[in-house]
């Protein structure tokens, strides 16, 4: 037996709308690739994910750092188990991209073993791609106390097989609610020595993107999840009650989760919106300045803080190395670039003026709680449709 879905009420199903809502809209947005900042947005969106999923597990690094971990760039300092932990998470991630849009793809166990062994194959230790052999226990490293303790070692293959086959065959339940139960119960199962937070998150990746309406990018809450990390570990300690529960209610876990897509959602909606006035901003300045067009994307990246490289450069610009190399010069000259270190080290930064056009085209707005918005609209509603008292 693994955890069951939750019975939904109208205030989830009101903030399941408004998740589709919002997914709608993102859809417009990103499937439109005339826009030659999308593929920074989702650059940046995969490396934020990646980024906030390793937070959680203690593998910090900057965003600098794992976006050069997607593009494959060489590493300026030495490899580390953070960069092997990012350098796995991408390619489990970018697998799921490709699973999810496989017309012939079928999720079952040794697919979950795959990915796993993609995540950590670095350290042949952590057992990549086999089940723990014996007892789990989740120890709080502040307190030293034992926080969770996994399901008996001899029912791990058939409770990741029942998982299986309720996230293959069940339809009753929103895309979201599947997803978070598939989080949950394989977070709970904790079937791996190592990694089975990553892989939870990562299952619910899958799931989401699954249903074809955003690119697998689009679909995580990874990100959201890095930001609310104590909220995070919070909810899970208060489904578990700190064993294999399985007969305990999932709902205020999938209500969690349903706040997280929303507000991600919101996030995502907010940046596209940002990214676009920015982009429009930075291709003035160019025409005006006599730069290349060319150059847009990584003055572009420059703006929101990453460092550029020659390399990077090249990439996105689709120029020789000499090309990129004189480009380079040419927006240090004009006041665009900052360039730091030499040589092959040489890394570029945004200037005063990008900075203050990333300052112009931001929208500080605090990120709403649907479960409050659609209360609230269920007030309102119940309000008007109360009859009124004759004189009143």
């Amino acid at each position: 037996m693994i955890f069951a879905p939750p019975p939904l009420d109208e205030l989830d199903l009101g903030v399941i709308e408004l998740i589709e809502r919002q997914r709608e809209r993102l859809k417009i947005h990103t499937q439109s690739m005339s826009r030659r900042w999308l593929g920074s947005l989702r650059r940046s969106t995969f490396a934020r994910a990646i980024q906030g999923s390793n937070s959680i597990e203690g593998y910090h690094a900057t965003l600098d750092d794992v976006v050069a971990a997607v593009e494959d760039e060489p590493i300026l300092d030495d490899q580390t188990e953070t960069w092997f932990a990012i350098k796995g998470y991408r390619n489990a991630l970018t697998y799921i991209g490709q699973a999810a849009s496989d017309p012939y793809f079928e999720l079952d166990k040794q697919f979950l073993k795959s990915l796993h062994f993609m995540m950590i194959s670095h350290d042949m230790s952590k057992l990549p791609g086999q089940w723990r052999p014996g007892s789990i226990f989740v120890v709080d490293q502040q307190s030293g106390k034992t926080v969770y303790e996994g399901p008996d070692v001899e029912t791990i293959n058939s409770l990741v097989e029942e998982l299986v086959a309720y996230l293959k065959h069940s339809a009753q339940e929103p895309t979201m609610v599947r997803a978070a139960m598939a989080h949950l119960n394989l977070a709970m199962i904790h079937p791996f020595k190592d990694g089975n937070g990553r892989m939870a998150r990562a299952l619910q990746t899958l799931i989401i993107a699954l249903d074809g309406m955003l690119h697998p990018v689009f679909s995580s809450i990874e990100e959201w999840l890095g930001r609310n990390t104590q909220d995070y570990y919070a909810v899970l300690a208060f489904t578990g009650q700190g064993r294999w529960n399985p007969d305990r209610s999932a709902q205020a876990w999938v209500r969690f989760c349903l706040k997280a897509h929303y507000q991600q959602a919101a996030t995502l909606i907010r940046r596209n919106d940002e990214y676009s006035r920015l982009y429009e901003k930075i291709a003035t300045l160019l025409e005006s300045m006599g730069l290349p067009e060319r150059a847009g994307v990584s003055v572009f990246d420059a703006a929101l803080g990453l460092r550029i490289t020659n390399a990077r450069y090249r990439a996105d610009a689709e120029v020789p190395e000499l090309t990129a190399s004189r480009d380079l010069k040419r927006l240090c000259d004009a006041g665009l670039l900052l360039p730091f270190g030499e040589r092959r080290g040489r890394v570029y930064r945004a200037a005063d003026l990008l900075v203050k056009l990333r300052a112009e085209t931001r929208q500080p707005k605090p990120l709403e709680d649907p479960y409050d918005l659609v209360r609230a609209r269920l007030q309102r509603a119940e309000a008007q449709a109360s009859p009124r008292l004759p004189g009143m």
